[in-house]
């Protein structure tokens, strides 16, 4: 595999192959397990409490609350007691501060309901139990002080994924770049980003293995050549990229190649 592109579901796993197929760039899909870690802290209490106890401590709580306040007043005033509302008027948009509050209310008893949602009592926001939560590297700098002032828990969550992958088996730069381009649609930028890299990277190195290769016959001799060009560099108008590698990331990647059928190695020997 030169370079592995994830997708958010299998039928753009299946997609994504398809047009890569038809475009002439040799690829295989995969599909594993995998699970995602995120650290929280859970911040609860009374509105008006964690007001005053949360003040100076870090914008980003402060402005949260702020966001809960306006939530709150514009929720409160297109809203009468008794009223029923869809849940598409509520939420028109993804609104964490609005979920929040209506979270609350729930909770609270002042809002009741399944298909559609029901005003039962206007409550005053400061009495009203809130509870937030905020992802650990937004809080890095002042976690004892949430901690301390706002009795903030840690709250970890564990989710086990499946996740879909097409790996490219191309070394040619330029099926690479066709690959990328068909990609786009269906990858998110940051998986695209780290995938063009890695492409380009594991291309330029699988073609100086490749023309290394026909001068030296041994693995030992192959090896200690492309040692002594390490780094390699790829400079461009306005970048550079530097790829690094030891011995052991060479002898995992010539197994690579082994395996997509463009080098063979016996023994010590190795020949394209």
């Amino acid at each position: 595999m030169i370079m592995r592109l994830e997708v958010l579901s299998k039928e753009d796993m299946i997609s994504l192959s398809k047009e890569l197929s038809k475009e002439g760039v040799m690829n295989k899909t995969q599909e594993k397990l995998s699970w995602e870690l995120n650290h929280f802290m859970v911040i609860r209490g009374k509105f008006g409490e964690l007001i005053k106890r949360s003040k100076g401590i870090t914008p980003v709580i402060d402005d949260t609350l702020d966001e809960i306040q306006v939530a709150f007043n514009v929720l409160m005033s297109n809203w009468k007691v008794e009223e029923e509302r869809e849940f598409e008027d509520l939420f028109d948009e993804v609104d964490i501060a609005k979920v929040t509050l209506i979270a609350a209310l729930i909770e609270g008893g002042y809002v009741a309901g399944e298909e559609k949602l029901k005003l039962l009592a206007k409550p005053r926001l400061e009495e009203l139990e809130i509870e937030l939560k905020f992802n650990i590297d937004d809080l890095e700098n002042v976690l004892e002080e949430v901690e301390g002032k706002l009795d903030a828990t840690l709250t970890t969550e564990l989710s086990f994924v499946r996740k879909y992958f097409v790996e490219i088996l191309e070394i040619e730069e330029e099926l690479i770049k066709k690959a990328l381009e068909i990609a786009e649609e269906y990858v998110t930028g940051e998986s695209l980003i780290e995938a063009m890299f890695v492409g380009i990277g594991k291309a330029v190195l699988a073609q100086m293995i490749l023309s290394l290769a026909e001068e030296k016959t041994t693995k030992i001799d192959l090896i200690e050549a492309l040692l002594e060009h390490e780094p390699i560099s790829i400079e461009g108008k306005r970048e550079k990229i530097s790829i690094y590698f030891d011995e052991g990331a060479l002898e995992d990647f010539l197994k690579e190649l082994q395996k997509m059928g463009y080098i063979k190695v016996k023994g010590n020997r190795i020949w394209v």
